[in-house]
């Protein structure tokens, strides 16, 4: 049967400025790091992309190693792209990345003009895409110049291989200096990828300030800390869980019984807001200036649903924002 997409899609979305550009993105953007690779269902990564389009999601975000195995993720979304939103793709924002390692050998990750160049032209046939919107570096590269590095985000934009550039994962003073860079060259930065949760708030330590001030738009990724920001983590650590497994970004030793109880405490909070703890989360970060959108993942449609009903609760009284800060900080 032919995709055609509800009518009422972008009536349920409030889309927001990314920083000072033209580019306006929904409040919740769909990441597809896991659970859209070649060892995943295909049907089921169409499933959520077809919801995450009908409920007014535009932005979809990749990077070139997503998967697992890399590419893989781009792949799968070439295809749901030809099958299903072909006619579509001038109402959607892609991204994609380059930064960390994607093949063997010196040109293969970090910030070389040889890697980034290569990777977005692999990255655009695995897609199959002319272009993308944005097109980030994935992080900062402690070697290759970052002069060369943001000038070569610059010669892709003049390529049409991207609209905008931007950048993820650079501290405050890197933000900066990129830039700088990027305004001599005239090119449209216009976004910055951090990891920032309720448990996770590096970017209050002077990055949103600067993204302030450089006009720059937020979009944060890890809403959720991996997972501990939900109702998986209030009784014990469930033997599927991220936490569980020897490998990956987290890990069982880090979930201390001082965190369990902040989670259980934040728990308490989002019940009284009749909302879960996951929607709570992604909720706080939206009500943050600054902050154009939130990146959400999502293993199955029914998840994703779970993330967009935060929309139904942005606001925040005095007193909850009190509670929760010294939950945090206690």
């Amino acid at each position: 049967m032919i995709y055609t997409p509800h009518p009422d899609k972008y009536s349920q979305m409030p889309f927001r400025r990314c920083g000072k550009s033209g580019l306006k993105l929904p409040a919740i953007s769909l990441g597809l790091w896991h659970n859209f690779g070649g060892i995943d269902t295909e049907e089921n990564a169409r499933s959520i992309l077809r919801l995450a389009f009908d409920r007014g999601i535009t932005h979809f975000d990749l990077a070139n190693n997503y998967g697992p195995p890399a590419g893989s993720a781009e792949e799968t979304f070439g295809r749901v792209l030809r099958s299903d939103f072909h006619s579509w793709r001038d109402h959607m924002v892609i991204s994609t990345k380059a930064g960390y390692h994607m093949w063997e050998g010196p040109y293969g990750e970090w910030g070389s003009k040889k890697y980034l160049v290569a990777s977005l032209d692999q990255s655009l046939k695995r897609m199959g895409l002319d272009y993308v919107d944005v097109f980030y570096h994935h992080r900062p590269d402690p070697e290759t110049p970052l002069e060369e590095t943001m000038a070569t985000l610059d010669l892709v934009v003049r390529q049409g291989k991207a609209l905008y550039a931007g950048i993820s994962n650079y501290n405050a003073e890197e933000t900066t200096e990129a830039s700088r860079i990027l305004r001599r060259l005239g090119t449209p930065f216009i976004i910055h990828q951090p990891k920032y949760s309720m448990l996770v708030r590096t970017p209050e330590n002077g990055l949103l300030d600067v993204l302030e001030k450089e006009g720059i738009g937020c979009i944060a990724f890890s809403p959720l800390a991996q997972g501990l920001l939900t109702n998986r983590y209030l009784d014990e650590i469930p033997a599927d869980s991220r936490a569980a497994k020897s490998w990956g970004f987290l890990q069982q030793e880090e979930i201390t019984p001082g965190l369990l109880l902040k989670i259980k405490a934040l728990s308490g909070i989002a019940h009284r807001r009749d909302q879960t703890l996951a929607q709570m989360a992604i909720a706080w970060l939206l009500k943050k200036p600054g902050v154009t959108s939130v990146l959400v993942g999502a293993s199955k449609p029914g998840q994703l649903e779970d993330s967009l009903k935060s929309l139904e609760n942005l606001r925040f009284a005095g007193e909850e924002l009190g509670q929760i800060e010294k939950i945090l900080n206690d």
